[in-house]
């Protein structure tokens, strides 16, 4: 048989499998907070269930691509994005213990407001809406070029399969086939790093000293990650909503174990972009490197890809329709948490059919979310309302300056790629927590 054959085998087969084994969803509580006999997700169930819907398709194709481009230091720098965890499991911990509160709806509501929670939600279903064109794109070039019938048959047979299991059991379907996806994607990631330490000449060492550890060769995107960790993982449901299902104990070790383990993983992962770069690749590492090694480790990378991508896009049905239904209390029934799912599906998928690419300038990035930081890391510290809108805007202005490279380079201060990506969200971090608590200090006079 074929690639093509195989490769259709594998996103088929294992859809349907997981559509099968999916627990159904019968109760609000189990479609919406995966309780599963009356029993909320243990460390182990959690901690995988946060790390491989975090680890996307479109993820570990970048680690892939920044391994070839910087070598460790470029795997490094991706990783430091899962600083996300601690940061959020140290907050959320605080926010259900010491404040009480049940979500980040209920938070901001009591906080700031419904207004505030209206944009704060406009922020969150442009993200959900992104992450579903932006994973399953890179399903659709695993089977051919862009904008050719193979490349977007993929893409809508895969999200209507994804979708089946997920319309099965809501986060409950979600987080049970987590656990799976994280067991094969750890086998078969340890199957392509056996593949590539048995090239003779490509060893430890040979990773360790493949990049240079300064700003022009990765360590700008490092720290930019790092900075955009104290607020990035705020808008994103994915994760937020994995926060307030089980014990605030078992969240916050979970939390901080997928740190760790996502850490590890993504570094790993961008090795095999190291071995592209010694080998002389060109391209998308983790395809190139497939094709250079045969039909098996090929189908092997195209199916961590399958299982990546659909974990996070199971969990972006999920969230969504938590979203609608629980969050912003538009529908209590079950009938139309699954409705939301079937209209995010849809809605996300529509990109794929023109050229996703114009929407990279309206795109809620990370840097333009930087707004949340000073919400959440000091949200004990009372403030007037007016101080949410401030700091928010503020973040979405700095992220427009980077789309349209309006920033002045007088204040970039490091050279190289990611330079003006971590010198605008230095600046506009600085600005969002100083006009956050100006209305604080002027009302104290």
């Amino acid at each position: 048989m074929t690639t093509e054959i195989w490769q259709w085998i594998l996103i088929i087969g294992s859809s349907i499998l997981l559509f099968i084994i999916s627990p159904l969803a019968k109760t609000r509580s189990e479609f919406f907070k995966a309780t599963h006999k009356k029993k909320s997700p243990n460390v182990f169930i959690l901690t995988g269930s946060l790390i491989i819907s975090w680890i996307f398709a479109k993820s570990i194709t970048n680690a892939a691509n920044l391994g070839l481009e910087f070598g460790l230091v470029g795997g490094v720098a991706y990783a430091g994005y899962y600083l996300s965890f601690t940061v959020a499991g140290l907050l959320i911990y605080q926010l259900r213990v010491k404040g009480g509160f049940k979500s980040i709806h209920q938070f901001l509501t009591t906080k700031f407001g419904k207004r505030a929670v209206a944009l704060f939600s406009i922020l969150i279903v442009i993200r959900l809406f992104n992450e579903v064109w932006s994973n399953t794109m890179v399903i659709g070039s695993y089977f051919g070029a862009h904008g050719s019938t193979p490349f977007y048959s993929a893409i809508l047979v895969f999200t209507i399969l994804t979708l089946a299991y997920a319309l099965k059991g809501g986060l409950s379907s979600s987080i049970f086939t987590d656990v799976i996806q994280m067991g094969l994607f750890t086998v078969l990631l340890c199957v392509i790093l056996w593949q590539i330490f048995s090239v003779e000449n490509f060893h430890t060492t040979t990773v360790i000293e493949s990049g240079t550890w300064s700003f022009s060769m990765g360590l700008n995107l490092f720290f930019a990650a790092i900075i955009q960790s104290f607020s990035y993982p705020f808008h994103d449901p994915v994760l937020t909503d994995r926060a307030f299902i089980s014990s605030p104990k078992v969240t916050l070790k979970s939390f901080l174990w997928a740190t760790l383990l996502g850490a590890i993983s993504i570094i790993l992962f961008s090795v095999i972009g190291i071995y592209a770069k010694t080998q002389g690749l060109n391209g998308q590492a983790a395809v190139e490197v497939g094709k250079a090694f045969g039909v098996v480790i090929l189908l092997v990378i195209n199916f961590i890809m399958i299982t990546s991508a659909a974990s996070t896009l199971d969990s972006t049905f999920s969230s969504f329709s938590k979203l609608l239904s629980v969050d912003l209390n538009m529908g209590l029934d079950l009938t139309f948490g699954r409705a939301s799912m079937v209209a995010i599906a849809i809605l996300g998928t529509l990109p794929v059919f023109l050229n996703a690419e114009i929407l990279s300038a309206t795109t809620i990035s990370g840097t333009m979310v930087i707004g949340l930081t000073p919400i959440f890391l000091f949200w004990s510290i009372e403030v007037p309302k007016i101080s949410f809108y401030l700091s928010v805007i503020c973040g979405i202005v700095f992220g427009f300056l980077l789309v349209f490279n309006w920033f002045p380079d007088a204040l970039i201060f490091t050279d190289g790629k990611y330079a003006d990506l971590l010198w605008v969200n230095a600046w506009g971090i600085t600005f969002c927590i100083i006009l956050y608590f100006i209305p604080k200090w002027i009302t104290k006079r």
